[in-house]
């Protein structure tokens, strides 16, 4: 079972652990006695309520009534097309789906508010402009300019664009409370890290080519109220190879996780060369586990004090490490590691006792968290970009064609469902970029929120046709 349990919004700034634990408390109270189905009525950030990818509190097992089967024709509320590119997961909460998105060439960046019954755009602002962005290197078709996910609380939305900007925004009035363009970083090939909330601190994440570093914001300002510069030392100036000129071996792209480990609070950082646990209040490194790879951009997930995190792009190994250490603890806290089908972009999540991957070329694992022992590997079709979600005691899998497989959990193998969106979409001009899903799904009540290339759709039981 997973220890962590964090209620879905963050505690005040430097509450004491009983008050946390009485949030928790109520906060499940209410989830179980209420009248609504199981599940959540809202997914503020990149990885749901309880920043894992699970739709549902820990030990809730009711059904909230989502679907398993869709179409384009079938059990779609609403379509509504994306201006621009975005790779975002969208935010929801209450009425509201909150999205990012900017123009190919990364001039202008901007947000979106649809109305999540109807889909129809709300709001439509562009916040940042740049005259000269740097190309993304790798092409449109592996990053966007509108990479990072918003997250979202009651009252306001957050917003990210890596170092052209970040803004806060009153979610009932739609007016910007303010903006930050001044945080420096490189990210050379594209920003992805998104915003991560924390009390009253919004905390950010730069690992680019020259500048490596945490950053947390006040809420309500704006304004810097702590950085961290990444410890790790480089020691990569003699090697004379275009990837370490260029920058890529110090960056990254991961999203933190704020969690319950080892009796504190810890931010689980992947950055290049290490992976770290901070104090949140403080931006203070508690322990370093170091490695030799970069670029990494699953997000952690948390199981049994331990985090369970991939390397990065290049060796793409997976470790579970213990967070009870402090300073350097490369050589004393791994439980163990593996390097096979391992994930380059997709989130693992732990469902009970077992960890599933997504690979980049059509293979689902299960593996024992405890161990890292494989359980079984399968062949489910597509590539693999967005991250896993679990809700209705299933296992939704988005592929970069449009394809969802929904996946019983288990030590057994068993697909549930096949479905497919978006592959009938007309390409866009100059874009190579595939028709389905690098955005990771999000839940809210009974309807899953698919974001594809050109779209975002609203699938939900009964419905009976996309407009």
């Amino acid at each position: 079972m997973m220890k962590r349990i964090q209620c879905p919004f963050p505690a005040p700034h430097g509450c004491s652990g009983d008050f946390r634990r009485i949030l928790i408390a109520l906060t499940l109270l209410i989830l179980t006695i209420g009248s609504s189905p199981a599940g959540t009525d809202s997914w503020p950030s990149i990885r749901g309520p309880w920043e894992n990818g699970h739709a549902a509190a820990p030990g809730d097992s009711r059904l909230a009534g989502l679907p398993l089967e869709w179409s384009e024709t079938r059990n779609v509320r609403w379509k509504q097309s994306i201006p621009h590119t975005g790779l975002s997961t969208p935010v929801v909460m209450g009425d509201q789906v909150w999205v990012t998105t900017a123009t190919e060439a990364g001039n202008d960046f901007f947000v979106l508010c649809l109305d999540a019954g109807t889909g129809e755009v709300r709001f439509n602002e562009r916040l940042f402009h740049s005259d000269d962005p740097e190309s993304l290197g790798n092409g449109r078709d592996v990053n966007s300019y509108a990479t990072p996910s918003a997250v979202i609380e009651p009252g306001r939305v957050y917003v990210h664009y890596g170092s052209f900007g970040t803004a806060c925004i009153d979610t009932a009035t739609f007016k910007v409370l303010w903006k930050r363009d001044d945080l420096p970083c490189r990210h050379y090939r594209g920003a992805s890290s998104s915003p991560v909330l924390f009390g009253d601190l919004v905390i950010l994440t730069f690992d680019g080519a020259n500048l490596q570093y945490l950053a947390a914001l006040d809420k309500k300002t704006g304004r810097t109220v702590w950085k961290t510069d990444r410890s790790v030392k480089w020691n990569d100036e003699h090697i004379d190879q275009p990837m370490v000129r260029d920058g890529d071996r110090r960056k990254a792209h991961g999203t933190p996780v704020i969690v319950q480990a080892s009796g504190k609070t810890q931010i689980l950082s992947v950055g290049a060369k290490a992976a770290y646990g901070y104090n949140p209040k403080t931006g203070d490194e508690l322990w370093r586990f170091e490695f030799d790879d970069f670029s990494a951009a699953p997000m952690p997930v948390l199981f049994n004090d331990r985090m369970i995190m991939v390397s990065g792009f290049s060796k793409s190994e997976m470790f579970s490490v213990r967070t009870d250490g402090a300073g350097d603890v490369t050589a004393t806290h791994v439980d163990w590691s593996t390097r096979t089908r391992v994930p380059r972009y997709a989130s693992p999540i732990v469902v009970g006792d077992l960890i599933y991957i997504a690979a980049d070329e059509s293979f689902v694992s299960c593996l024992e968290a405890a161990t890292g022992k494989s359980v079984w590997t399968e062949r489910i079709g597509g590539k693999f970009r967005a991250s896993p979600i679990y809700a209705d005691g299933r296992l939704y899998f988005c592929n970069l064609e449009g394809g969802t497989t929904v996946l019983k959990p288990g030590r057994t193998f068993e697909v549930l469902a096949t479905n497919q969106l978006g592959a009938d979409d007309p390409p866009r001009e100059n874009s190579k970029r595939p028709p389905g899903y690098m955005a990771s799904p999000a839940v809210a009540g009974k309807a899953l929120f698919l974001r594809t290339r050109d779209s975002l759709y609203r699938v939900e039981s009964g419905s009976t046709a996309a407009r």
